[in-house]
């Protein structure tokens, strides 16, 4: 039985953000420095994205593709009935309907995330970096454009902003993540990276170990991050204000695992890198007393194109 998205209740956002305590404690906590306008859409969106995230998880590391693409296709066309108005009968997909009706959603950037769990999925791997920034503008860039949408930022500049944001903190993930990610067989760093560094991938996948060589990766990455970083600081002053400092404190928590990485000597294989309560709460002081600085520096970063692989998110929001 379908109801109209326009039915959807106090009762199933209640459902949703309390999805999200159990299963999405950051984005919980990270939830209560937004205004009760976007929190309440961003928690449906948000608990969608956990759903599915646990369907594709529930096929294991070693499912077929067949199985992945089948789960995805699910997906898709659960997300398709909650875009047509026609959810399932659930408490999240009817808040996401109501959500997509009421701030004019584009499929498209949900759809984005969809195809980043199929990748995932796959086992795919990344030769370069254009093509794990490929992955990261489906896995987090879209997640950007999507709370950029919700608090009313839609201008090309702030959407293509919000998706730097998104892959500046992708990326940040993968450096932090790369012991974990071995253990499961993955790795998500540039493969033509590691060759140069004259580290074969799959060889190392068989006995994960750091040395100088892999930490150099690690801190060439978490480079490519900083500079998206500072072009997103440009576009966090073109949300709302009351917007600005749940995402400045994002951004300053995430970037600050880079530095956390950096001082164990880029050795994110023997030990994963941790921001302590005590420096969150320092950093998250630090975005509600101001934000970036509205420097020269600061308005060229806002007027940087966009990245190559978030064209298609731009292009949906038109």
């Amino acid at each position: 039985m379908h109801r109209s998205s326009c039915e959807a209740s106090a009762a199933d956002f209640a459902a949703c953000k309390a999805l999200l305590r159990k299963g999405s404690k950051s984005f919980a906590a990270a939830a209560l420095l937004l205004p009760a306008r976007v929190r309440e859409p961003a928690s449906a969106f948000y608990a969608f994205c956990r759903v599915a995230d646990d369907a594709v998880d529930e096929l294991g590391e070693h499912a077929t593709p067949a199985a992945a693409e089948a789960a995805v296709a699910a997906l898709r066309e659960r997300l398709a009935r909650a875009a047509e108005g026609a959810p399932d009968d659930s408490p999240v997909d009817r808040a996401l309907a109501h959500v997509m009706a009421r701030h004019a959603l584009p499929r498209a950037f949900i759809e984005a995330l969809l195809e980043g769990f199929a990748w995932d999925a796959e086992g795919r791997r990344y030769e370069t970096l254009p093509e794990l920034n490929a992955y990261a503008a489906r896995v987090a860039g879209a997640v950007g454009a999507t709370m950029a949408a919700l608090m009313g930022a839609r201008a090309p500049d702030a959407l293509a902003r919000a998706c730097d944001l998104g892959v500046a903190m992708q990326l940040t993930n993968i450096a932090r993540d790369v012991g974990e990610d071995a253990q499961r067989g993955r790795v998500y760093l540039p493969l033509t990276w590691m060759r140069e560094a004259g580290i074969d991938p799959d060889r190392w996948l068989e006995r994960p170990t750091f040395d100088e060589r892999l930490g150099r990766i690690v801190a060439r990455l978490l480079d490519e991050a900083e500079v998206l970083y500072r072009r997103a600081d440009a576009g966090i002053r073109m949300l709302p204000r009351d917007c600005r400092a749940a995402i400045l404190a994002a951004r300053l928590i995430y970037a600050d695992i880079g530095r956390v990485i950096a001082r164990g000597g880029f050795d994110s294989v023997s030990a994963r890198a941790v921001v302590s309560p005590g420096r969150k709460a320092w950093l998250v002081l630090r975005a509600l007393v101001g934000s970036p600085a509205a420097s020269g520096e600061g308005r060229a970063h806002g007027a940087a194109p966009p990245l190559d692989e978030v064209r298609f998110l731009l292009e949906a929001a038109r």
